[in-house]
């Protein structure tokens, strides 16, 4: 069917616990969007019938694009933090479109890159993006998602990875005696078990291993808050940590990719960190690369503060097509 004035596409970020789903048009309209609580529905398939379910008038869509928090490496999809297994062919006849994609959801980020405006992200520190470069991606949530682009023509490639997972490596004595101590607890202590939701939790928590004092019972959300960082050092500390094992890792993609078209920061941590992620130590580590320093300096770096990027990207990903 051509793309007409009625037409829906479905769009979808599915994370560990919540699945957020939305209908744009195809020149990329929201059009509607929900929250669904992932727990609630026994599969991916009731979840986006559910949410089918609540469209109104808007036409049925036949074709869409999911994100997912999964590796995507063929047509049997396993979500890394969640019990949803599921076959995209299986999925999209099941659902009856005509099209579906799956993509990973830091490669839906990518995605969204070319599309974001000023309004939807915020610049930390210097740099300037050269035109026909590479751009990198990587952001904290319930996992680290890693990916970039890299152009080819007027079109741009993304790029398919599991980079979160790469093996941490501390900048400083005390961050070498905190990866120390997780490596007691884990086999292997990668960039997520640092720099992720949990893994705020487990830097707080070797903090105050490190320290011989007992770890307090905080959530991340509590770590990052700024009244108990206030009231509590060690969760300042774990803060100043977190931001600064990021700048690490975004700068080790940058120099990965040459990525002059500039790094940026996604997902849901650093945004609600405002200010005080600005002023954080991530900047400064960015760029301590030793020889590489001027060339990482001139690399740009940003906040994403877009609420629904993956639908931006879900979107690009079926327009591209």
């Amino acid at each position: 069917m051509a793309a007409g004035a009625s037409e829906t596409w479905l769009v979808g970020d599915i994370g560990g616990t919540n699945a957020r789903f939305g209908l744009v048009s195809p020149d990329g309209k929201l059009l509607h969007s929900a929250v669904l609580a992932d727990a609630d529905y026994p599969s991916i398939g009731d979840a986006i019938r559910a949410y089918l379910g609540q469209r109104g008038d808007l036409a049925v869509p036949r074709r869409g694009a999911v994100a997912i928090a999964s590796a995507i490496a063929g047509d049997e999809v396993r979500m890394t933090n969640h019990p949803w297994t599921f076959s995209i062919s299986g999925l999209r006849d099941e659902i009856g479109f005509d099209r579906l994609d799956v993509v990973n959801d830091f490669t839906a980020q990518a995605l969204a890159l070319p599309h974001l405006d000023d309004a939807n992200k915020v610049k930390v520190g210097p740099g300037a993006s050269v035109a026909g470069r590479p751009i990198g991606v990587l952001g904290p949530g319930s996992g680290l998602g890693m990916s970039g682009l890299v152009p080819s023509g007027s079109r741009w490639i993304p790029l398919i990875g599991e980079g979160g997972h790469a093996t941490m490596a501390p900048a400083t004595a005390r961050e070498s005696a905190v990866v120390d101590h997780m490596r007691r607890q884990f086999d292997h202590v990668s960039a997520e078990r640092c720099i992720s939701g949990p893994g705020i939790v487990n830097l707080y928590n070797a903090l105050a291993a490190v320290d011989g004092v007992p770890a307090q019972q905080y959530t991340a959300a509590q770590i990052t808050d700024a009244a108990t960082g206030a009231a509590d050092p060690r969760c300042a500390e774990t803060v100043e940590m977190f931001c600064a094992m990021l700048g690490t890792m975004a700068g080790n993609l940058a120099l990965t990719l040459g990525a002059q078209g500039g790094i940026y920061i996604a997902g849901g941590i650093a945004p609600r960190l405002g200010e005080r992620f600005a002023r954080s130590p991530f900047r400064q580590r960015f760029e301590a690369k030793g020889r590489l320093s001027i060339y990482l300096g001139t690399i740009p770096t940003w906040v994403v503060t877009h609420p629904l990027a993956a639908f931006l990207g879900c979107t690009a990903s079926l327009q591209d097509g």
